[in-house]
């Protein structure tokens, strides 16, 4: 057993995240996330956190696929999924977040007239996800070098879809990277599209809504639909973790 996925670190890792995660004001996020369909986390990941995260990219046996974007005209860039197991930081920061977060997606599937409704554990939601043949991890490792970007988009990934996901950047603005923004863009019935740039530091994390939200109308409640992407590197290179909390086909 490698050093990095032995028990002593990955209990150190669940007892970190665990505690940061705690941290976290549950009702500004929630408020937030209603405003806007994102909230930023502030230093989520240590940057020895980032450090290590960002080294991984190398390492092939820990990946499950490999995707270069300009071969499916996904935009320019590449990003791998890990494979399970994954690396403890990883499965801690998505056993951690899920709880944090289902409530809110079970009151947006409320609003929203949307039948499913998702357990309180991120492990009870992924058996639900492996029953119905969705069994490929999806966390991801995403890099970017000068000349390169994301076109928008949704990470869906199956019939199970838990509507909220994070990325955490993993690389120092203006100083490993320039250019390169977190961009969101919010689709309303018959009204023009609304962009969103989002800054992140070091370590941040951006949780955002993975297809629809609801917003408030005069009959109560829209779906409004969210796509996500990130604008062209000026110079450097950009490394990215990408946090989806169900799993893939």
């Amino acid at each position: 057993m490698t050093p990095d996925t032995g028990p002593d670190l990955g209990q150190r890792a669940q007892a970190e995240i665990a505690a940061r995660v705690a941290a976290i004001d549950t009702a500004a996020l929630a408020a937030s996330l209603d405003a806007g369909g994102y909230a930023v986390v502030p230093a989520l990941l240590t940057r020895e956190d980032c450090a290590s995260l960002a080294a991984q990219y190398e390492e092939a046996a820990r990946f499950r696929s490999r995707v270069v974007m300009a071969r499916h005209g996904y935009g320019q860039g590449e990003y791998q999924y890990f494979a399970y197991p994954l690396p403890p930081l990883i499965a801690a920061l998505r056993g951690h977040l899920y709880p944090l977060l289902a409530p809110i997606a079970n009151r947006w599937n409320e609003a929203m007239n949307i039948d499913v409704r998702f357990p309180r554990d991120h492990a009870t939601f992924i058996a639900r996800c492996h029953r119905a043949g969705q069994l490929r991890p999806t966390p991801l490792l995403l890099h970017y070098r000068a000349g390169d970007y994301n076109r928008l988009h949704q990470d869906l990934y199956g019939e199970h879809v838990f509507p909220l996901q994070a990325t955490v950047l993993l690389s120092r603005p203006e100083t490993d990277f320039t250019g390169g923004e977190f961009v969101l863009v919010e689709q309303r019935a018959r009204m023009q599209s609304r962009a969103e740039v989002v800054p992140l530091a070091q370590g941040d994390a951006v949780i955002f809504a993975v297809n629809q939200r609801p917003v408030t109308s005069a009959r109560g409640f829209t779906r409004v639909t969210l796509r996500h992407g990130v604008s062209t590197l000026r110079s450097g290179a950009r490394m990215t973790l990408g946090i989806i909390f169900h799993d893939a086909t």
